[in-house]
C-alpha cells in the first residue's frame, strides 16, 4: 500500500495545488455514504466529493447498467446509433426542463461547457461575446476556464478565450455592490441589461443558478426570473450551468426548476451517471436545434454518446424514482440547514450559512467584520489555508468536506440519511472549536 502511495505521489498530480507535501489517502472501498482507506479506516462523504457522488457508492442498479452495457456494447462512433443512445434521450426528456429537447454527449461538464459555447456563437452569428460572473467555475479547458470568473482563470490569463463579459455575482453576504437586499432593487441582475447594451455583439449569458464551489451562492428569489427576463429581451441565450445543481441536489431535477425559469439551453454531468462513468450533457432548446437543420454542428470527439457513459442515465433516473430521492433531499435538506445554522448561533467564526436541499455553504469568519480566513490571492499562490487545516482535522475525525477559501460546501451524497447528517455536523462542531479560538473579535 505505501508502495502505491509512492507512486501516486512521484508520478501523477494533484490538481490546482502544490505538489509537494502531498499525502493521499489510499482509498480502497466505498458503500453508501461512505468511503475507506487502506487502513480500512471509515469516512462520511460530507460533499459527495467534488458535488458529483449523487447517488452514494454502491448502487447495484447502476452498476449493473454499466456491467450488461459493457458486455453487450462497448464503443461504437458517435454517427451511428445505438439503443443505449435513445433509451438514455428518453430518461432525460423525461427530467429536463421542457424547453430542453435535443442533447450533444460528452465526458464532462468542462466538456459540455465548450460545446455550449461553440453551440451559442454558432447560433447566434455574428455574436460572440458571453456574459459570465466573477465569482463562477465553469470548468478547465480553454473555452471554459475563460467563462471561469474565480482565481483559476488567472493562471492562464493572458492565453484566454476572447469574448467573454464579466458581470457581478448576487453574493448578499459579501455584495460586491456594498448594498443590501432587498433595498438594493436588484442591482447586480439589472446590471446586466446595462452590460448588453453597451457591449453590444452579446450572444449568451452563463450562470450557476446556484454558484458551486465558490460558496454555494443562492440568489434572491427574483435574481434568475429577472436574469431570464433580461436575456429574452436582449435575443440572448440563456445558459444554465448545472453541472453541480442538478440531478436533485436542490430537491429538484435542476436548480432553474424552483424558480421556474427554462433556459435555451443547459450543461451538467457528474450527477447524470453517479459519477460511476465519465458523462457530460448539452442540451438545447427545439429553436436551436432546429437551426443545424441546415447549419453543420461543427463540433465533436471520439468518445461523444459513448454507450458504456450513457448506460448509467436510464438507470440514474429510475433510482432516484424508486428512492423518491427528491423528496428525501426536500425533507432532510431542511434538517440539514437547521443544523447547521445551530452551529452558526454556537460558533462566532461561522460569519454565514447558505444553501437549499443537499446543497449548503459554511462561511468562516476572523473578525466582527466578516474578515474570511483565506482569499482568491491565497489559492493562486498556495499558501497554506485555514480551512484546509481544519478540513484535514476533519478527515482526522472521519468526516471528508470540500473546503474553499473561507468556506466549507456541504453536500452529501443524496441517499444520506438522518444520522448521517448528524454525525457530519458534530463532526464539524467540534473542528470549528478550534476556528473560534482564531477569532480575533
Amino acid at each position: 500500500m505505501e508502495e502505491d502511495k509512492k507512486i501516486i505521489k512521484e508520478h501523477t498530480f494533484k490538481t490546482w495545488s502544490k505538489q509537494k507535501g502531498w499525502e493521499p489517502i489510499l482509498v480502497t472501498t466505498a458503500r453508501g455514504a461512505y468511503f475507506y482507506d487502506s487502513q480500512g479506516k471509515k469516512y462520511l462523504d460530507f460533499s459527495s466529493q467534488f458535488v458529483n457522488v449523487n447517488l452514494g457508492y454502491g448502487n447495484e442498479k447502476v452498476i449493473n447498467a454499466i456491467k450488461e452495457q459493457l458486455d453487450t456494447l462497448q464503443y461504437i462512433n458517435p454517427n451511428l446509433g445505438t439503443e443505449i443512445r435513445a433509451k438514455a434521450t428518453k430518461a432525460l426528456l423525461k427530467v429536463m426542463p421542457k424547453s430542453i429537447t435535443k442533447f450533444f454527449f460528452s465526458t464532462s461538464g468542462t466538456e459540455a461547457n465548450e460545446a455550449a459555447i461553440k453551440i451559442t456563437r454558432f447560433y447566434k452569428a455574428p455574436s460572440y461575446k458571453i456574459l459570465a460572473r466573477y465569482r463562477s467555475y465553469h470548468g478547465a479547458t480553454e473555452g471554459s476556464i475563460s467563462l471561469t470568473g474565480d482565481y483559476r482563470r488567472w493562471f492562464v490569463e493572458p492565453h484566454t478565450m476572447p469574448g467573454v463579459v464579466r458581470f457581478p455575482e448576487p453574493y448578499c453576504f459579501r455584495c460586491p455592490l456594498k448594498l443590501k437586499y432587498p433595498d438594493c432593487n436588484l442591482a447586480c441582475v439589472n446590471y446586466v441589461d446595462y452590460v448588453i447594451k453597451q457591449e453590444k455583439h452579446i450572444a449568451g449569458i452563463i450562470v450557476e443558478p446556484i454558484t458551486g464551489t465558490n460558496g454555494v451562492v443562492v440568489p434572491p428569489k427574483e435574481y434568475l426570473p429577472t436574469l431570464r427576463k433580461i436575456a429574452k429581451e436582449n435575443d440572448v441565450l440563456f445558459i444554465a450551468d448545472e453541472v453541480m445543481t442538478g440531478w436533485g441536489r436542490t430537491g429538484e431535477w435542476f436548480a432553474v426548476n424552483l424558480w421556474g425559469v427554462e433556459p435555451d439551453i443547459l450543461t451538467t454531468a457528474k450527477g447524470a451517471s453517479a459519477s460511476y462513468v465519465p458523462i457530460g450533457i448539452t442540451g438545447v432548446s427545439n429553436e436551436i436545434g432546429e437551426f443545424f437543420e441546415d447549419h453543420v454542428f461543427a463540433h465533436g470527439h471520439t468518445f461523444e454518446a459513448h454507450p458504456v457513459s450513457l448506460s448509467a442515465i436510464p438507470a440514474v433516473v429510475e433510482e432516484y424514482e424508486r428512492l423518491n430521492l427528491l423528496s428525501n433531499v426536500k425533507t432532510l435538506g431542511e434538517y440539514l440547514g437547521k443544523r447547521l445554522q445551530e452551529l452558526k448561533e454556537r460558533h462566532k467564526s461561522v460569519g454565514d450559512v447558505r444553501g437549499v436541499g443537499f446543497f449548503w455553504a459554511i462561511e468562516l469568519v476572523k473578525d466582527s467584520k466578516n474578515t474570511p480566513f483565506g482569499t482568491y490571492e491565497d489559492k493562486y499562490e498556495g499558501r497554506p489555508i485555514f480551512t484546509d487545516y481544519l478540513a484535514k482535522k476533519l478527515l482526522e475525525k472521519g468526516v471528508y468536506v470540500f473546503s474553499g477559501p473561507s468556506w466549507f460546501v456541504i453536500s452529501p451524497p443524496l441517499i444520506s440519511q438522518k444520522e448521517d447528517i448528524d454525525l457530519g455536523v458534530n463532526a464539524l462542531d467540534e473542528v470549528l472549536k478550534e476556528a473560534d479560538k482564531e477569532f480575533i473579535g
